[in-house]
């Protein structure tokens, strides 16, 4: 494809613009850390800065991602003074290396105050220099890490290239003990994209899409998802024209966008990309949403990215696959042809079953937000308790393993426990189970609890610290059994017997959807934690301190600040929903049920009026029943309104609490009430006439082109 990676400044054009020396600097930096010097990156800088002018661009800025889970820019004119007092284009490798925005506005949680206004940003060279075109210019981008003034990560990217520093070493050690050659272990990712598209002329008519990108009212339709035909259905002619220029501007950004299909829901669907190392994989699925959001204005449509934008169908989520890899090409996660092989492969797989087990509050947290509150656990989604599901073929050779059945592991053994059969797709080791929340589809894991607006960068950080914890206790154990049984293979064997073991209660290979699962789930220890907050704590327990701390991830200020941050924002999410709902329901929900029931009252009274006069012969039953349903109706006004008034005397109760204790009131009162709010509204839309309906319904929104 020839436009594919057009506008990033990639390896390939960089080896092209500069000297070999200054290239072979620059993959070592990428490679060893070893940084350029302050010559080789003035080189590079002026390489970059002519690329990007020939392609059209006058303004740079270094692109990073805050704590809020979006992006951020600033924007630099290359223009500046020359020697003679005249203007020049001009870009050094000062300017390229760091940067400083005024820090001031962005979330700290507390690691600087609002006066502490100085931030850098730091270029990231793992990321290619990207070019963001519009009608009217074009502006370098250039991917960078944020930080404060003391050094403390402000962003989503520094964190993220710690945990990569993390699992390298230790994935390097123990591979290195199956007499493995690699220079570079790292992690792999493929996120799996779901989204809605509306058309924009119902978007700009509900204030709740427009304020919360979520519908707080709105009955179901009569037609949902329950006939089927949307899931790979044929895609339709608008949707697909918007998907074919999404992959245009997806790939001359370099995106290896793969697949694009119908989803489950109605203008439901699904990017998925080809596994990139993890890092540039966050930074392209951040790059594809802004995309998304854009290609979708000039089709006339919206992207919904929020979790669960319609209430009665599926939400939306982000499949995190995950999987590791080794500068030989080789795939960790990939059973071998040899015993050799498929024993590293069985070592690498108990360490993230012991990672899991050990760290599933982690897990939990990574994915905790607002809006996937509305999705995980609504059998749509795995719900908030995680476990593993690895299939049958693998769960009996744990099993077999755990109890000694396979102790020793010769080639025949393997090829008969299956292992060497996983690439060639069995039916038992390919299997899915769709219902858990982290499972095992062959060379990778697919950690399914993301909500579709999240950065996948935290997830993908603490799954790798989590990781490489369970790497080193597990290298430490073989190198420990070893001195005992004086034999490398009966250690191994030996160690994963007590790993599977202590792992086991992760496991389960049933639905995760059922209630039964929940009980049995408590029974093994495992958390269930629905509560945003209450799972985000699970970033400042001591423990979990000292782990980030030991891979040098995250400080102990980090971990509070990113606490702090994340309640805060799921606190002021819930107070835009609440408002906007209570905007709703005084200007567009309670006058609606009024002007009917107006208009039904009139009606009643010139009937009674009829029937008084014997103009009109009515039966009794009938004219009861009109007077049930102008109850009815005046009962749902009342409870709306009612209820619209609790919810306001709840918000100016708590509007004094710190966070924490708000965070509390919202989960388990706030909204509930709003659910009870909008099950009287949209029992009011399912009887109120259209003409006096001024909401677009669900039914325009999702089936109507």
């Amino acid at each position: 494809m020839a436009y594919f990676g057009q506008n990033t400044f990639s390896t390939a054009e960089i080896k092209n613009r500069v000297t070999r020396k200054t290239y072979e600097s620059f993959q070592q930096w990428i490679d060893q850390g070893e940084t350029i010097s302050e010559s080789e990156a003035d080189e590079i800088a002026s390489a970059m800065k002519s690329w990007a002018i020939e392609k059209g661009a006058n303004f740079y800025t270094h692109w990073f991602q805050p704590l809020t889970g979006l992006t951020a820019e600033k924007h630099d004119s290359f223009l500046d003074y020359g020697a003679s007092g005249k203007f020049i284009e001009e870009f050094s490798g000062s300017k390229l290396i760091q940067g400083e925005p005024d820090a001031s506005s962005f979330p700290s949680g507390g690691i600087r105050t609002t006066f502490e206004a100085r931030g850098y940003t730091a270029w990231d060279p793992s990321s290619p220099a990207f070019i963001i075109e519009n009608k009217l210019g074009k502006t370098l981008c250039i991917p960078t890490i944020f930080i404060s003034y003391h050094g403390e990560s402000l962003d989503k990217k520094l964190p993220l290239l710690r945990s990569e520093e993390a699992i390298r070493k230790a994935a390097l050690r123990l591979v290195k003990l199956f007499g493995s050659k690699a220079k570079k272990v790292f992690s792999t990712c493929g996120p799996e994209q779901e989204y809605f598209l509306i058309d924009y002329k119902y978007f700009r008519l509900r204030q709740d899409l427009l304020m919360a990108g979520r519908t707080l009212v709105g009955a179901s339709s009569p037609k949902g998802q329950q006939m089927e035909d949307q899931y790979f259905g044929s895609i339709k002619e608008r949707m697909l024209e918007y998907m074919h220029e999404v992959g245009v501007e997806a790939y001359k950004l370099g995106i290896p966008v793969k697949t694009r299909h119908n989803e489950v829901a109605p203008h439901q669907y699904e990017f998925a990309p080809v596994f990139e190392e993890s890092n540039l994989a966050a930074d392209h699925n951040q790059l594809l949403m802004d995309v998304m959001k854009k290609v979708a204005k000039r089709h006339g449509l919206v992207c919904l990215l929020h979790e669960k934008p319609f209430a009665g169908i599926n939400g939306s989520g982000k499949h995190l696959n995950w999987s590791l890899a080794d500068d030989k090409g080789s795939n960790l996660l990939n059973p071998g042809k040899t015993p050799e092989a498929n024993l590293q492969f069985l070592t690498v797989l108990g360490a993230v079953l012991k990672a899991v087990h050990n760290h599933a509050d982690l897990l939990r947290a990574s994915v905790a937000s607002a809006g996937n509150e509305h999705r995980l656990g609504a059998n749509e989604a795995p719900p908030a308790i995680i476990s593993v599901f690895l299939g049958e073929q693998l769960s009996v050779i744990l099993d077999n393993i755990e109890d000694g059945t396979k102790a020793k592991l010769s080639r025949r053994d393997i090829m008969d426990l299956g292992v060497a059969g996983l690439p060639k797709f069995n039916k038992d080791a390919t299997d899915r189970n769709r219902t858990s929340p982290f499972a095992f589809t062959g060379a990778k894991f697919e950690f399914r609890a993301l909500g579709s607006s999240q950065n996948i960068s935290t997830s993908i950080m603490i799954v790798n610290t989590i990781v490489a914890d369970a790497l080193d206790a597990i290298a430490d154990r073989i190198e420990k059994m070893q001195v005992k049984t004086k034999d490398f293979n009966t250690a191994v064997v030996r160690v994963l017997q007590e790993v599977f073991k202590e792992s086991k209660a992760i496991r389960f290979e049933g639905n995760n959807y059922a209630d039964s699962w929940t009980k049995e789930a408590a029974k093994r220890g495992l958390p269930n934690v629905p509560a945003t907050t209450k799972a985000l704590k699970a970033l400042v327990k001591p423990e979990n301190i000292k782990l980030f701390e030991k891979y040098k991830v995250l400080g102990k200020e980090e971990l509070a600040a990113r606490y702090h941050i994340w309640v805060d924002i799921y606190v002021k999410t819930l107070e835009i929903e609440a408002n906007t709902l209570r905007e709703m329901v005084d200007s567009n929900i309670v006058p609606a049920g009024l002007e009917y029931q107006g208009m039904l009252s009139r009606n009643l009274h010139e009937l009674i009026q009829l029937v008084k006069t014997a103009a009109l012969k009515l039966d009794k039953k009938a004219l009861d029943d009109l007077k049930d349903h102008l109850s009815a109706v005046t009962s749902m006004i009342y409870y709306v309104r009612k209820n619209t008034r609790d919810m306001e005397k709840l918000l100016t109760k708590a509007s004094s609490c710190s966070d924490d204790i708000k965070a509390d009131i919202y989960f388990n009162e706030l909204k509930p009430l709003m659910e009870h709010i909008r099950k009287h509204c949209d029992a009011l839309e399912r009887v109120v006439a259209d003409e006096h309906w001024d909401l677009p319904k669900y039914r325009e929104m999702l089936f109507i082109d």
